[in-house]
């Protein structure tokens, strides 16, 4: 599973609403949902804001110690 998708899956299962997710992460929304869908490029900085925002570790969404690139 990849990187946004992941995340993706957060979201839904904890009902977490994409307005006051981008309010919190200070990504606008529409960039937000499309980088959540693939559409847009999440780069580490996003991937930076979106765990504070969730107050998770990067290692939620990413595997640290190896794999593949869709990690």
């Amino acid at each position: 599973m990849k990187v946004h998708e992941k995340i993706n899956a957060y979201i839904v299962a904890n009902g977490i609403a994409m307005d006051a997710f981008s309010i919190s992460s200070g990504i606008p929304k529409d960039r937000l949902e499309a980088m959540l869908s693939g559409e847009e490029t999440l780069y580490a900085k996003d991937l930076k804001a979106i765990c504070l925002a969730l107050n998770v570790s990067p290692e939620t969404f990413i595997d640290i110690k190896g794999g593949t690139e869709n990690d």
